[in-house]
């Protein structure tokens, strides 16, 4: 079953696949924002520091995603493999941050989930 709806991701065909995707692509979205304020907060040594690092970390990277990444259409449009490499490193850093606050077996689950998503989006366009 396909459903062809134009909107802000364009003139995509939806089948249960990418749909199915699109929500575990939003979810690790956000969960790269909750992720990144977390290990803010738990490395900074002061509370500004903490606040600095706990804000800062996921505004960047919301601020990131925007102008490059955003699936309603970015603000600045980049070549197909730069376009990949860095919705890689950005989701990538979430699994860093998770790593670095100890929270291994998340990481590296958050990991996979994120280059199974980049791979499902990227050859079912």
């Amino acid at each position: 079953m396909r459903i062809d709806r134009p909107g802000p991701v364009g003139q995509r065909q939806w089948t249960p696949l990418t749909a199915g995707n699109a929500g575990l692509a939003f979810s690790l979205e956000l969960a790269m924002l909750a992720a990144l304020c977390y290990w803010g907060f738990k490395t900074g040594s002061t509370l500004a520091v903490r606040l600095l690092l706990g804000l800062g970390a996921p505004a960047l990277a919301a601020l990131i995603w925007g102008l490059f990444l955003a699936a309603g259409g970015p603000t600045y449009r980049l070549p197909l493999p730069a376009e990949i490499v860095l919705k890689l490193l950005t989701l990538g850093t979430a699994g860093l941050a998770l790593y670095a606050t100890g929270r291994t077996t998340l990481a590296v689950v958050y990991g996979a989930l994120v280059v199974v998503s980049v791979a499902v989006e990227y050859t079912t366009r």
